[in-house]
């Protein structure tokens, strides 16, 4: 069996100069930079302020970016702690050897779950009295604490308990043995509208609980409510750390944010042209003929479909970067494959390499142009690149 680091018979384009490429940049793969990533972590810290802490947050393997590598960076960069979204992703974290805080930002309910995260040193989010009274009675059996976020639902109706029990509910975690309160937090559910009327109104009921609890004499440990856009946007939502996804990968949450801060694209998508012919006027190109050629023409055919996260919705309105020229797809995208007219690319070669996100010469293409195209976010786009796209880091 070939392994990565063999060569096989793929070709790497340099001014039309061509050498072996190695299995890992086979027919398609993801491109991470992480000096862009390092960048990224380093305008972040820059922006706050010296007493607010950057939670980066690497859930869903990072949003395709690679999990591992992503944390190690960002943590060597400058970011405090990480943010999952699932026990297994912490568990991964700590098996790769990272140390640093990690907080479960999902729920865990199962008495099996939270032995795991009290083993693997991991914190967790408890949105409910009853998840509360689990925790404890799993925990003291093994007579262990474990650090809880408390989450409270200021209007993303989402997981917390309601920002009017607050009070309530933190006087039972207080009085419930083995459980320590590491921070009470929030999430926004528009703080990428230009609009900031719901954004407010989420704010001053987080205030509004914060107070109520000061008032029965409780100090919170520490409050966290901002996520990317918040970051970028308002300083009064930062409080003792921020938690940044979208940002730290070099994207911003909504165009009237760019102005904020300088972020660099971390991911780039290639594949490779694995055939190139052409086809008679008249003949239809791929399933359903969505396209049939008006007259002879060259087409070229990538190894990357659907199945790797090239939406289908995008087929026939795709473009793509071949030699630094915007180049259009063709036909129906399949589940491994898709088709480029190649009339302005005379002698094109197998093996030479397509950008679909990424820059290439004086064009790039990114997460957000798909996401217009698709009427959806960057944030899908990013993860739903598969795993059978290698990630190379750069």
């Amino acid at each position: 069996m070939l392994r990565e680091e063999q060569t096989v018979r793929g070709f790497v384009q340099k001014d039309h100069n061509y050498q072996f490429a190695t299995v890992s940049q086979g027919r398609a793969w993801v491109e991470i930079n992480l000096s862009a990533l390092a960048h990224n972590v380093r305008q972040l810290k820059q922006f706050l302020s010296s007493q607010t802490e950057l939670m980066a947050v690497v859930k869903a393997d990072a949003y395709g970016h690679g999990a591992i590598s992503v944390a190690e960076t960002a943590l060597h960069h400058g970011a405090d702690s990480l943010a999952i979204a699932t026990l297994p992703e912490g568990i991964e974290l700590r098996q790769a050897g990272i140390t640093a805080p990690i907080l479960i930002l999902g729920a865990i309910n199962t008495p099996e779950e939270i032995r795991a995260a009290a083993a693997w040193q991991l914190e967790v989010t408890l949105c409910t009295p009853q998840q509360a009274l689990l925790f404890s009675d799993t925990i003291s059996v093994i007579g262990q604490n474990l650090p809880v976020h408390i989450k409270l639902d200021t209007g993303m109706s989402r997981l917390g308990t309601d920002w009017q029990q607050a009070t309530q509910f933190v006087r039972l975690v207080r009085q419930l043995p083995y459980l320590s309160i590491a921070s009470i937090y929030s999430h926004l559910a528009t703080a990428d509208d230009p609009d900031p009327t719901v954004m407010r109104l989420q704010h001053l009921r987080f205030c509004g609980a914060i107070a109520e609890l000061k008032a029965h004499g409780i100090v919170p440990p520490r409050l966290h409510l901002a996520n990317s856009a918040a970051t970028l946007r308002d300083s009064a939502l930062h409080y003792d750390l921020v938690r940044v996804g979208l940002a730290l990968y070099g994207l911003y949450p909504a165009p009237h944010l760019r102005c904020a801060i300088d972020l660099k694209p971390v991911l780039q998508v290639k594949a490779r042209v694995t055939q190139v012919k052409t086809i008679a006027a008249g003949s239809g190109v791929s399933y359903g003929y969505q396209f049939i050629a008006s007259q002879d023409l060259p087409i070229a055919i990538v190894g990357i479909g659907y199945a790797d996260g090239v939406p289908r919705n995008l087929s026939n309105r795709l473009r793509v970067l071949v030699r630094g020229q915007l180049v259009p797809q063709i036909g129906a995208i399949t589940m491994d494959q898709l088709m480029l007219d190649a009339s302005n690319l005379p002698d094109l070669q197998v093996g030479e390499i397509v950008t679909l996100i990424g820059r290439d010469g004086d064009f790039s293409i990114s997460a957000d142009d798909w996401a217009t195209a698709l009427d959806t976010i960057s944030w899908e786009i990013l993860c739903g690149f598969k795993h059978r796209l290698p990630r190379i880091n750069i």
